[in-house]
């Protein structure tokens, strides 16, 4: 019973580091868009709570045995000792549990927040893309070497083409900003 015991209680100091580590990773993730070091943490940390699961599932099943009373002879009377060490071994395991969901919606709420940066540069890039777009539209089709073009012979011609890219671009840069794509 001693040696056990001695085994469980040495558990719970890890389990609060572990538990610092998690509230520190996830304090990180709103700061700043995660990183792949980010996540990584997350993996590493999730690793390590995995590890001391393997190390408790064991000695809970060998614990709850004693408990029950499949005891040797020598150990009759340590029933209720059993009993203590199996309550902390349940505590252990169920602050796993809770840090092992814990850190599966960490790691999706960095994800999440991952797809969200990736979904404004994306808004962004499309709207440059269509400030680039109208000009150069315009500009091709009165480019083209065509002799029977009525605007060709105007005098506003090539002004009315400058004008009408400027005023093109500056509405769509005025509905981009209001959209907040630029």
């Amino acid at each position: 019973y001693a040696l056990m015991d001695a085994v469980v209680d040495r558990y719970f100091p890890v389990l609060d580091s572990l538990e610092e580590e998690l509230e520190r990773l996830e304090e990180s993730i709103f700061r700043s868009t995660p990183t792949r070091a980010s996540i990584e943490a997350f993996y590493d940390l999730k690793h390590e709570v995995m590890v001391l699961k393997h190390a408790v599932a064991p000695l809970m099943e060998v614990a709850g045995k004693l408990y029950g009373g499949r005891v040797p002879a020598l150990c009759a009377g340590l029933g209720e000792y059993f009993r203590d060490v199996y309550d902390h071994l349940q505590r252990v395991n169920t602050a796993i549990e809770q840090m092992r969901e814990m850190l599966q919606t960490a790691i999706s709420v960095s994800f999440t927040l991952i797809n969200l940066a990736e979904s404004e540069t994306t808004k962004r890039l499309a709207a440059w893309g269509a400030l680039i777009t109208i000009p150069t539209l315009i500009a091709g089709i009165y480019g083209m070497n065509f002799q029977h073009m009525p605007e060709l012979n105007w005098v506003v011609g090539y002004p009315l083409a400058i004008g009408l890219m400027v005023a093109v671009d500056g509405y769509l840069i005025y509905r981009f900003r209001k959209a907040g794509w630029l």
